[in-house]
């Protein structure tokens, strides 16, 4: 078991949380990263991008002037691609770009960031994340207690309402549910930031992506 101390929102050591290896403690495997993050990237595209060929745009379609004995080129419309207002030649159509990797590609991945995490340092798990109002200047202050002051990811639950609503205008933190945590945004976060309870909520959630889907990214 991969054991982490646990800490008030002072840095006040007040116990330590047995993780699971299998989560916490688990062998770094970078290539993944790079599978699941195009993934996600990929799924984010919004593929709209779309233009008319030249059968779909207005004009006429006599030709223009006759086959031979002009001088000039053989064209036979005036939406041709080379005329101004004429049809894109091989335009683009919208698509959709998402796609999923393996079960155990996703789950893996998030396993191997958590853990590269905990193995660098760069974990902090707090008793509980308890702000007394709804203000970011005091997040800041609390992260800066922390010593988390750099870009942070901060994990709780949903209904810590303080939290979430503090976090908002934060420039380089952010907040995620334990059910919503994803390796694109662990690996652009300096700092995890745990409560105790996100921590075992995340540890279910990754154990079990062992024998289901998990919804790991």
């Amino acid at each position: 078991m991969a054991t982490v101390d646990v800490y008030n929102m002072k840095r006040e050591k007040v116990g330590s949380l047995d993780l699971a290896d299998e989560v916490f403690g688990a062998e770094i495997k970078e290539h993944l990263f790079w599978e699941v993050v195009k993934a996600q990237l990929a799924s984010r595209r919004q593929g709209t991008a779309s233009a008319k060929e030249r059968s779909a745009v207005s004009g006429s379609t006599k030709k223009l002037y006759k086959q031979k004995g002009t001088g000039r080129a053989r064209h036979g419309s005036i939406r041709a691609p080379i005329y101004v207002g004429g049809g894109q030649a091989h335009p683009p159509r919208p698509r959709d770009w998402s796609y999923r990797p393996p079960q155990k590609v996703r789950v893996g991945a998030l396993r191997s960031a958590l853990s590269k995490f905990v193995k660098e340092g760069r974990l902090v798990v707090v008793d509980r994340f308890d702000l007394p109002e709804i203000k970011t200047k005091g997040l800041l202050s609390a992260l800066d207690t922390l010593k988390a002051e750099k870009k942070t990811l901060v994990v709780d639950h949903r209904t810590n309402e303080n939290l979430v609503l503090s976090i908002r205008n934060a420039k380089d933190h952010q907040f995620l549910p334990p059910e919503g945590v994803n390796v694109y945004d662990l690996l652009r976060h300096d700092t995890l930031v745990l409560s105790k309870d996100a921590a075992k909520a995340l540890e279910q959630r990754l154990v079990a992506g062992s024998n289901s889907d998990g919804g790991a990214e």
